[in-house]
Parts: C-alpha cells; structure tokens; sequence
C-alpha cells in the first residue's frame, strides 16, 4: 500500500498491519498515511489538506 500524500510504499508488520496509520474525511472514507508524513503533518486537518 502507498501513503496518499508522498506515495512512498508503506511497510506491514508480520500480521499485515501497515507502520503509519488511516485517517477519515468528512465523507468516510479512510487514507493510509505513512509515519515520516505523521511527523511532518501534525494535525488530521493538516493530514487531510495534503492528501487533496
């Protein structure tokens, strides 16, 4: 799976579980977002102004 902001390819854990985390737009729907663009990005606003 890609992250949606700098499209660099995630990592899963042994049980398939991405290193970064999904966060949720107005309409519902979840974007994977990878953890160096967690720490760029603070705030989920932030997060979701970059994904656009």
């Amino acid at each position: 799976m890609r992250c949606e902001i700098c499209r660099k390819n995630m990592t899963e854990t042994f049980l398939k579980k991405l290193n970064g985390t999904y966060v949720k737009d107005e309409k519902g729907k979840l974007h994977a977002v990878c953890f160096e663009c967690q720490k760029k990005f603070n705030s989920r606003e932030e997060l979701l102004k970059n994904i656009r």
